[in-house]
């Protein structure tokens, strides 16, 4: 794979700045709509790792991924997101990236939680969203996620876990670790699901999911796919768990751009 070297941007929103990174390969066709990343609870742009420069590689597609408010290098914010944050950000965060970014037609993919954002951003904007990827996506709250989240919150009790989270998110560690852990094992968002948005969703969808995935069983991929209005696609990933853009990367890459290969 030949070196990719990727742009940065700032994205101004009225809550603050976003951070954006951009990843365009030489041989990249324009006419091809651009693939947008979503990251998971506690994630960022940088821990995507390498995963957007090959995907960029695979697919010959420009590969942008941002920093949600609060999260990696975008501004802090103040108080717990709301308990609608996962369909809000189809018209905060990523709207202010496409907006200032060009973007018109576009792919998107998300893991875990952005996952589900990536489904809301698809039920809301079906014209011009090409293609959906959901990796690892939660469609409701299931037992096994609280139980995993149990887990997650034992292990970030350790001084030492918040320190490395830090290197990421700086001083908004602590914030984000409460958007995540506090948010979902609130009893007043037990009831969330994406029941709603899914029946929107019309273009086509690949759920990838890990059958030993610890905050999700194939429940969720399965909701997904039975959901969409459009063709849907679901791969199971024997012996992965919930992160198998590290765990598996060479095979999503090639699950990811096989897949867009058949749709434009």
């Amino acid at each position: 794979m030949s070196a990719i070297v990727p742009t940065d941007h700032w994205i101004v929103t009225p809550s603050g700045r976003l951070f954006a990174r951009q990843w365009q390969p030489q041989a990249a066709e324009p006419a091809r709509a651009p693939i947008v990343l979503l990251h998971d609870s506690i994630g960022c742009v940088e821990l995507w790792r390498d995963f957007p420069a090959r995907l960029a590689a695979a697919t010959g597609r420009r590969v942008l991924a941002y920093d949600r408010l609060g999260f990696g290098r975008s501004d802090a914010r103040s108080g717990r997101p709301s308990r609608a944050f996962v369909a809000e950000e189809a018209t905060t965060g990523f709207a202010a990236l496409r907006e200032q970014l060009a973007i018109g037609r576009f792919v998107v993919v998300g893991y875990s939680v952005g996952g589900g954002m990536a489904v809301e951003i698809a039920a809301r904007t079906s014209t011009d969203c090409e293609a959906l990827v959901t990796m690892s996506a939660q469609a409701f709250v299931e037992d096994r996620t609280l139980a995993g989240l149990r887990v997650a919150q034992a292990q970030f009790a350790d001084p030492a876990q918040v320190k490395r989270l830090a290197r990421y998110h700086g001083d908004k560690a602590a914030w984000a670790l409460d958007a995540w852990l506090g948010q979902w094992l609130d009893p007043a968002f037990a009831a969330w699901t994406l029941d709603d948005a899914l029946p929107r969703v019309t273009c086509p969808v690949l759920a990838i999911h890990g059958e030993q995935d610890e905050y999700g069983s194939a429940a969720h991929p399965r909701r997904i796919v039975d959901g969409v209005a459009g063709p849907a696609r679901l791969e199971m990933l024997p012996g992965v768990g919930h992160v198998p853009t590290r765990e598996r990367p060479e095979l999503v890459v090639r699950l990811i751009a096989d897949f867009l290969a058949g749709v434009a």
